[in-house]
């Protein structure tokens, strides 16, 4: 198949829009064969977000992107504009940590975590237990932080951790994002459940512009990222800031994980999610700036469009 140029463009400006783009049967929500199901597991386990394209919504897509990648099937992974793979492929690579460092995560616990049953949770998971027919019960934390308990075979490399006398295994990834969790039960009106406190949740904490104008003037080692669009950046901008492309994206996965990173836009609707983003990845001193740049206008610089 011949790709026209508009459809090649359409492609190019796809891949460009974000750092990881899926081309699959479905959405991340929905997925419509077990192809990219699994894909998307992969990427849950590792990404808070990432871009999916729905082919089946599109058959000149569905075929351009083929013809694009020289690849036959979907789905079809995009790391840094860079096509990576398919299905079998992303399984191979995420198995042996190279997906992982593609991505900019950590590959896992080396440890243990140390995690923490409570009575009440010890005594409904026994009682589970006994139903369980000798399968091991697991916790699983995916890159947005849901966590979820369920039976099934130990694999490869899973981490043992005994509390209370329950004995929960968990898989690399996720014991790196456990250590210090609480797991207690509960009674609700639709019955016992189970409640996880998990410290290592991230957290982005608010910076005023105030604030950020006061390190600045104090030379503190600061990384700010402009999330806006070139348009925008091009109308008004905060001196000193770095406007946030694949080089920056590049430039922050290699940065240590205490670093100080601040995150603004326009009034701090990107910039939050931007900045949760990072903080998921690991990061654990990020900050969003309220109100953004149209507050630094108001209250630090007046010479600064307004728009």
């Amino acid at each position: 198949m011949n790709l026209d140029d508009a459809t090649r463009q359409r492609i190019e400006s796809i891949i460009a829009s974000d750092r990881t783009v899926l081309f699959m049967k479905g959405t991340r929500e929905q997925p419509q064969c077990g192809f990219s199901a699994t894909v998307v597991g992969i990427l849950d386990r590792l990404l808070p977000s990432y871009t999916t394209v729905n082919v089946l919504a599109d058959s000149a897509l569905r075929e351009g992107i083929k013809t694009f990648s020289s690849w036959p099937t979907i789905p079809q992974l995009y790391v840094g504009g860079e096509f990576l793979g398919g299905c079998d492929i992303i399984q191979e690579s995420f198995s042996s940590g190279e997906l992982q460092r593609s991505l900019g995560v950590e590959s896992g616990a080396d440890g243990a975590p140390g995690i923490t049953i409570t009575d009440a949770a010890a005594e409904a998971l026994r009682g589970l237990e006994a139903q369980a027919a000798g399968r091991d019960l697991h916790l699983q934390i995916d890159a947005r932080f849901t966590s979820g308990l369920f039976f099934g075979p130990s694999e490869e490399g899973d981490l043992r951790v005994e509390s209370n006398g329950v004995t929960l295994c968990l898989d690399p990834i996720s014991a790196a994002r456990a250590d210090g969790l609480v797991l207690d039960a509960e009674t609700t009106p639709e019955g016992p459940a189970f409640r996880i406190d998990n410290p290592n949740a991230p957290q982005v904490r608010q910076m005023s512009v105030k604030e950020l104008a006061a390190k600045i003037e104090s030379g503190e080692a600061i990384e700010l990222f402009d999330v806006r669009t070139p348009e925008e950046r091009a109308t008004a901008l905060i001196e000193g800031s770095r406007f946030h492309d694949e080089d920056a994206a590049r430039r922050i996965a290699e940065l240590p994980r205490d670093a100080l990173l601040v995150f603004h836009c326009h009034h701090g609707g990107r910039s939050q999610k931007a900045a949760e983003h990072y903080a998921a990845l690991g990061f654990r001193n990020v900050w969003n700036v309220t109100g953004g740049i149209d507050a630094w206008s108001l209250e630090i610089d007046p010479a600064v469009p307004r728009y």
